[in-house]
């Protein structure tokens, strides 16, 4: 892997704006759907692999699916060994299926487990003894015969087979896509605006748990904490589960809000609260939003913890976490902080992406982009593309094991 090499990665929705999976790819300029080259496709593999196998994880998605981009070289070789082959699913381009040693590759791969994808591939001339062999059909959602093309595909009959719209730019072609049918959606759909989508006020509980905030920062007794959480059970189950799937290592099992405060502290306490806001919203959120605030918390804190104390790295997470809060809300970024009480620095990279938080943030949202700002804004921060690569997949391994 070449040192100015960046992961990207783009999500992959089904018809309830869940994360189906993600598929990954290197920053790279031009047309991000365009065929990489076979040195390009096999670093990334061997990377992704290289990260499982470190990590001991079946894979950095959890149970949703990994999506890479290969070529015939890397069909016929060993590039895909170390991948969870459940889990992965390789997508090759139609024109690369001309030779038969390298179909006769992909079938091998799809014995092994491998899921199939075909790309670029016309439905009125595809080789149809190959249709039984692929998982995934993916068709441009921008296609001006796209619904002539969903209709060929879904003749053929095979109900083992998805559909996948490709490169869908906003949630009006989303919904458009989904009318007809289609299995799975790829595109940053979470980062555009629904059109005429109305604004929405924070909920009681998202309320409550902005009060507890404040106690936690101001260094309230434990008490009042609990007295704060103790009239609602589900979400006191629901930040001790965040809690307790974190990792911290600790050996036992944290029982109450009192028990993490005394093994713990408090400064991870204001973070998990941070993530219960996030992840209560109840009246027209986007799942996959959601999901892309918590992996982005994650990473830009990930990516901050070799250079800030602790306690600024938990900040960190509050920051990248919140930075889709008006995309939650769907009201702008300065009346959010009108409603919630954050520290000055928090709140100017939540506006500017200036500050001490400011540049981590903005670096973990430009890897969910196809930027050419990513390998600038690293080296600004003094980050090499590795310590990056590897802060992503794990920030995506981590939003895993939160089971959101």
């Amino acid at each position: 892997m070449q040192e100015e090499h960046f992961i990207v990665r783009e999500p992959l929705l089904n018809s309830h704006e869940r994360v189906l999976g993600y598929e990954l790819s290197w920053q790279r300029k031009g047309d991000r759907a365009a065929r990489p080259g076979d040195a390009e496709a096999l670093s990334l593999a061997r990377f992704v692999a290289g990260q499982i196998n470190e990590t001991e994880s079946a894979t950095p998605l959890g149970e949703q699916l990994l999506f890479l981009a290969a070529t015939p070289a890397l069909l016929k070789g060993q590039a895909f060994s170390g991948l969870p082959k459940k889990r992965t699913v390789l997508a090759i381009q139609a024109c690369d299926l001309t030779a038969q040693e390298t179909v006769t590759a992909l079938k091998v791969l799809r014995k092994q487990g491998f899921g199939i994808s075909l790309r670029d591939a016309n439905p009125s001339t595809v080789d149809k003894s190959l249709l039984p062999f692929l998982t995934h059909i993916e068709i441009p959602g921008g296609a001006s015969d796209f619904a002539a093309q969903v209709r060929q595909y879904r003749a053929f009959d095979l109900p083992s087979m998805r559909l996948v719209a490709r490169q869908v730019a906003d949630w009006e072609q989303y919904d458009l896509c989904a009318s007809m049918g289609m299995d799975a959606f790829a595109g940053n759909l979470h980062l555009t605006q629904r059109q005429n989508s109305q604004p929405r006020e924070l909920n009681p509980t998202q309320t409550m748990i902005l009060q507890l905030m404040d106690l936690v920062r101001n260094g309230a007794d434990v008490r009042q904490l609990e007295s704060g959480l103790k009239h609602d059970a589900a979400l006191s189950y629901k930040l001790l589960r965040y809690i307790n799937s974190a990792g911290f290592g600790l050996g036992c099992e944290i029982q109450s809000l009192r028990h993490a405060v005394t093994l713990l502290g408090y400064s991870p306490l204001y973070r998990w609260l941070a993530l219960l806001t996030a992840t209560t919203t109840t009246t027209g959120y986007s799942p996959v939003l959601m999901q892309a605030a918590v992996v982005r918390g994650r990473f830009a804190e990930l990516l901050g913890q070799s250079f800030l104390p602790k306690s600024e790295a938990e900040n960190l997470f509050v920051a990248g976490l919140f930075s889709l809060l008006d995309r939650l809300l769907g009201i702008p970024m300065e009346d959010v902080l009108e409603k919630i009480q954050l520290s000055d620095a928090v709140s100017e990279a939540l506006l500017s992406r200036q500050g001490i938080y400011g540049p981590f943030v903005a670096l973990a949202e430009a890897c969910e982009l196809n930027t050419q700002d990513i390998a600038s804004m690293a080296a600004a921060l003094c980050i090499d593309a590795m310590h990056v690569n590897q802060a992503h997949l794990a920030a995506l391994a981590w939003a895993q094991d939160l089971h959101l």
